[in-house]
């Protein structure tokens, strides 16, 4: 007999811990701005993967074609318009309360009209979070994905020292300008516990700009910018994606940090992965003089706008071109965050070619 009511209050006891967890266990809900483009896609995969409740913001109009998760929901919000915004968010909140987290990831890196630049990327993260604020739904923490680009060029002469995150931003672009306004009102104004992350330049699957070097590669060509030495730092869109969620679970906020591999790379370890991965046995690696470069980016960025487009090659991207050291100081994020990348460049760039001829692009 008292074995028999000793298994009955265990039991019962069992069953009342099973409900209390049902109606206490909630599943955290993340708002992903910029989530039909090719970091916010990945995002949004890793997301559901590690079971939130994703809501893909984007513009009207967007594609959904990247976004292949089942079980996302998608919000249209337009980050330029401040009262439409406030409406949506208002809208949102009477039906299913605020988000517990917000990564904000839309933005743009190249613009036909310079304004552009401010308008979406410091303009935008500056409506979204003041409407998040007017409407009682600030989040827990409000990741923002700026970018490297804020610092400008620094330590430029041999042998090159990292980039760290206590250095003064002094960017020579407007892409790197705005990033930084759009940092700076975060940091000072927002009132909304943040963690800001700086990736180096950003390359994998579903991505534009690197695409065209692939494209060159299979070719067997390869283009450089200048005859000085250049060491130039990556990050592969997942592990970009893998500091992203240990900013959002980590108990820090209020903390910015370098995303990057720690290992620099010279000018042609880019194409040469690439030409490996794509079975080429040569590769013509062709080094453009800075003058010649300067002058072609203009001629392209200048007809461009005239017919309303953005270019590729531009102002913003001589600059960027320019630049001698990418190096960075990968130390604070490794520590705090427990981060490590886990795609040096040329596993990174295997798994970038076999994503592309998979899927036919090569």
């Amino acid at each position: 007999m008292p074995f028999l009511i000793f298994a009955y209050l265990r039991m019962n006891i069992l069953f009342g811990f099973l409900f209390i967890r049902q109606v206490f266990s909630v599943t955290m809900k993340i708002l992903i701005t910029g989530a039909s483009g090719f970091i916010g896609s990945f995002l949004v995969e890793k997301g559901v993967e590690k079971g939130y409740e994703v809501w893909a913001g984007m513009r009207r109009g967007s594609s959904r074609r990247n976004i292949t998760a089942e079980g996302v929901s998608f919000i249209e919000l337009d980050l330029l318009s401040p009262a439409d915004l406030r409406r949506r968010l208002s809208a949102f909140k009477a039906k299913h309360g605020a988000w517990d987290y917000v990564i904000h990831a839309a933005g743009v890196t190249k613009c036909a009209d310079k304004n552009e630049f401010y308008e979406v990327n410091e303009g935008g993260t500056i409506n979204l979070a003041e409407a998040l604020l007017l409407q009682g739904m600030a989040p827990k923490k409000f990741i923002y994905i700026s970018s490297l680009s804020i610092y400008g060029p620094i330590r430029e002469k041999e042998p090159f020292a990292p980039i760290t995150e206590n250095d003064i931003p002094k960017p020579n672009t407007i892409y790197g300008k705005s990033k930084l306004a759009a940092e700076r009102f975060i940091i000072g104004k927002s009132g909304i516990p943040f963690m800001i992350l700086r990736p180096t330049g950003v390359y994998g699957p579903r991505e534009r700009d690197y695409f065209k070097m692939v494209k060159s590669a299979s070719l067997h060509f390869d283009f450089s910018a200048g005859y000085r030495p250049q060491l130039i730092t990556f990050i592969y869109v997942k592990d970009l994606v893998k500091a992203v969620y240990l900013a959002l679970e980590s108990p820090l906020v209020n903390r910015c940090y370098l995303v990057s591999e720690p290992q620099g790379y010279n000018s042609s370890s880019f194409s040469d992965y690439i030409a490996s991965s794509l079975g080429k046995r040569f590769i013509i690696h062709i080094k453009a003089p800075l003058w010649l470069l300067r002058a072609v980016s203009f001629c392209c960025e200048r007809a461009a706008a005239l017919v309303g487009r953005a270019s590729t090659l531009n102002s913003d991207k001589y600059k960027i071109m320019k630049q001698r050291n990418w190096l960075c100081d990968t130390t604070a994020i490794e520590k705090e965050l427990g981060f490590k990348a886990d795609y040096p460049l040329e596993k990174g760039v295997e798994e970038m070619i076999g994503w592309y001829k998979q899927n036919g692009r090569i």
